[in-house]
């Protein structure tokens, strides 16, 4: 099975439960602070997900760590059972999962617009309103240049993707033609 299919299962789990008890803003916080404790303390990621140690020995420090972040009851259990089952070197995904799954809880939904220059923060605006009423939901939008496109934007929203660049447009006119459509 792929690592994001996994991440996904455990991070879907997760929010579940969170819905379930209210806590869902909780398990965020508490698996972002852990996934930032590893990216600031390599050696602790290490010590508990690199299968060359012992693993009662990776589970002690897990256990001990966890005590002194001093989490909720669930995010131990949850925590210790990813180390259980092999998984916990997919912390870092389940959280970036989660937090897309928390985000969507709330009526947030997260965007990526590539446009070919900067836009304007009325343009900007114009268009996150767009996606917003589309959706039904508030978007967050991740912007991102790419010259390439010579003018207009790409928006991608999950599995959507909205293409109104002249790059596009110019590539569906040259397969017109090459097929003899009017254009």
């Amino acid at each position: 099975m792929r690592s994001s299919a996994i991440a996904r299962r455990y991070a879907q789990a997760l929010i579940l439960i969170g819905k379930e008890d209210g806590q869902a803003e909780i398990y965020r916080e508490e698996l972002n602070n852990l996934v930032g404790l590893m990216d600031r303390e390599p050696v602790f990621e290490q010590s508990v997900s690199n299968p060359l140690y012992n693993a009662k020995s990776r589970r002690n420090v897990l256990q001990a760590v966890l005590k002194k972040l001093e989490l909720s009851q669930i995010m131990n259990s949850f925590l210790l059972l990813l180390f259980d089952k092999g998984r916990i070197k997919f912390l870092r995904d389940v959280s970036s999962y989660y937090n897309i799954l928390a985000d969507e809880l709330k009526g947030i939904i997260r965007a990526n617009l590539i446009s070919a220059t900067e836009l304007s923060s009325e343009s900007f605006e114009q268009i996150r309103n767009s996606l917003s009423k589309l959706t039904g939901k508030q978007v967050l939008l991740d912007t991102k240049l790419d010259a390439s496109l010579i003018g207009g934007v790409i928006t991608k929203i999950g599995d959507l993707v909205l293409d109104g660049s002249i790059k596009t447009q110019l590539q569906n006119m040259r397969e017109s033609l090459k097929r003899g459509e009017s254009v």
